[in-house]
């Protein structure tokens, strides 16, 4: 950590600042950690119900597609860290002893990153998301970086509260609001969109069809999200007979 805990948590506060949007001030954040902490990368995610609503900031391509991967494997160190409330660390992926999180793990060895640490975000004491922070060689968070990252998980809450408190009609049909946007950005349209096509197309359940999405998605080496976006703009066929027969069996092409 580049500095004391004052100092650090002084130069996360001001990397926020003056961000033109609670979005915007969770990217600054992210990027602030690689900066001031002895990570590679770094992304804040969104959870409730026990699955993730949508990467809230990142510090870049890298860290955003690791955290998709997470929603789209169902499992990984910020799922685990929701669930239990306490700082899950991953320090080596290729350690043989690590198996927790086999999908996930095989996915961060290939973006090159060794080792991955998730931080609960908390508003009221109850987690409601995670700071997910990346290295590209293996070896703890501990001293004074885990201490850093502890701040930055406190100070990650602060955007997600403003936008949860913002003066916003949320029931009102308003989409343009500032606020309501950007919790909806959140929430992988896409991935709901595409699973109600799933769902029309193949006349399965809700659960069913997200399945089904999801193990479509880890079979080509794509993130939920991708996947959907080939579903909504109509560049995969869901006619396609390996649809039908169900997730284990091989599929038509993307056009």
């Amino acid at each position: 950590m580049r500095g004391g805990p004052e100092q650090v948590r002084a130069r996360f506060g001001a990397a926020m600042a003056g961000a033109p949007s609670a979005l915007a001030a969770a990217d600054q954040l992210c990027h602030a950690c690689v900066e001031l902490l002895e990570v590679d990368g770094a992304s804040i995610s969104l959870l409730h119900q026990g699955a993730t609503r949508g990467t809230f900031g990142s510090s870049g391509t890298v860290s955003r597609r690791l955290d998709e991967l997470q929603f789209t494997l169902g499992e990984g160190p910020c799922l685990d860290a929701v669930r239990g409330g306490v700082p899950v660390h991953a320090a080596d992926f290729e350690d043989p002893a690590e198996s927790r999180w086999p999908a996930f793990a095989g996915a961060v060895l290939e973006s090159g990153i060794s080792a991955v640490f998730a931080l609960p975000v908390s508003i009221s004491s109850a987690p409601i998301g995670a700071l997910d922070l990346f290295r590209n060689r293996s070896g703890d968070l501990v001293g004074d970086d885990l201490t850093g990252g502890l701040l930055a998980a406190e100070l990650a809450a602060l955007p997600l509260l403003d936008l949860m408190t913002s003066d916003v009609d949320w029931n009102s049909a308003a989409r343009g609001d500032d606020g309501w946007e950007q919790l909806a950005s959140l929430e992988r349209v896409e991935v709901y969109q595409a699973t109600g096509m799933i769902m029309e197309a193949m006349d399965v359940g809700s659960t069913d069809a997200l399945v089904r999405l999801r193990a479509r998605a880890f079979a080509r080496d794509m993130t939920a999200s991708e996947l959907a976006w080939a579903i909504v703009e109509r560049r995969l066929d869901l006619q396609a007979a390996a649809w039908l027969d169900g997730p284990d069996e091989a599929e038509g092409e993307l056009s």
